[in-house]
């Protein structure tokens, strides 16, 4: 049977239910409980639910306590703080495997929502796939399938960033779930993230054992190869500012006293100052024309193109 409460509604009676559990397991003292009723109170109140009712408790907690969702929620975010500055390789320098967490048992009524998001998915329907496949987490809310199942129906309807996160719980609730490895490398790969998509890869290859499935080791070629030419493209970067165009001058003539650059001859460079060898425009204004066939300068725009965020302070 379908939920009558929506997510938010559920959360607070989730809360509700963490709190008075923290009484009673001794998380909390008896000199608490008058604080933790008024709070309860206010929240029930707030968000018009009914801690009372026990159907309605039931369909909020189902099987997991908010405090080991949270638990996931932990898991994940320690994997990714260790994880970040990790070598993505599969031989003996990878990271090493995150630790499960506890995976949400299904249920006929979450087999069953799965069931119906995967026929949805098979007619191309994604928005109803992806509602289907959130009814079945709702239930089952750290089951590594319908987390990657979603996942699946997000990227298909384009909504990478969702996939990505969907494909992440999933890998931390179940790294040997290897499907989920091969979302996630797609999302990142998507979202422009080659180097975490090789790395997403390759713990798939590495759970699949036996050197990985053709699908998985072509998404880790592809990672890899986009990783490759990214790197190659900031080598080239970095030897085209060292070249010498020969526009200006260098040693002496191209240097102010102590080795400080000559700011007459870049003034003259980019038109400005009036002199017999400046380009000026008309006013003293620089001679756009001549600034941007200047290599340095138009290798600068170049790089200033492709990282916008260089501009922000």
């Amino acid at each position: 049977m379908a939920s009558t409460l929506d997510t938010k509604k559920r959360l607070a009676l989730a809360v509700i239910d963490f709190l008075s559990t923290s009484l009673k397991d001794g998380t909390l003292t008896p000199e608490d409980t008058e604080s933790i009723e008024i709070a309860t109170s206010c929240i029930a109140d707030t968000f018009h639910v009914d801690p009372s009712n026990k159907s309605h408790m039931a369909d909020a907690i189902g099987s997991q306590s908010l405090l080991s969702i949270y638990g996931v929620y932990e898991k994940l975010k320690g994997k990714d703080a260790t994880g970040a500055n990790s070598s993505s390789t599969t031989g003996a320098g990878a990271a090493p495997k995150p630790e499960a967490a506890a995976v949400s048992p299904t249920t006929p009524e979450s087999e069953l929502f799965k069931s119906q998001g995967n026929a949805a998915m098979a007619r191309k329907d994604h928005t109803a796939a992806i509602d289907l496949y959130s009814k079945a987490i709702a239930v089952s809310p750290t089951n590594p399938i319908y987390l990657s199942n979603r996942a699946a129906a997000y990227s298909a309807s384009h909504q990478h960033a969702e996939a990505c996160a969907d494909a992440e719980m999933a890998v931390a609730a179940d790294p040997k779930y290897t499907k989920a490895w091969s979302r996630l490398g797609l999302a990142r790969f998507v979202l422009g993230d080659a180097r975490g998509s090789m790395e997403a890869y390759g713990k798939g290859i590495e759970y699949e054992g036996s050197g990985g499935s053709e699908a998985m080791k072509k998404g880790f070629k592809t990672a890899k190869e986009k990783v490759d030419e990214l790197d190659r493209e900031q080598e080239a970067g970095g030897l085209e500012e060292d070249l010498d165009d020969g526009t200006s001058p260098r040693g002496a003539a191209g240097a102010g006293g102590g080795g400080m650059p000559d700011l007459g001859a870049l003034a003259g460079m980019m038109g400005g100052g009036g002199g017999t060898g400046g380009a000026g425009g008309g006013g003293g204004m620089p001679d756009l024309g001549g600034l941007m066939s200047n290599p340095m300068f138009a290798n600068m725009a170049q790089n200033l193109m492709s990282n916008p965020e260089a501009l922000q302070g």
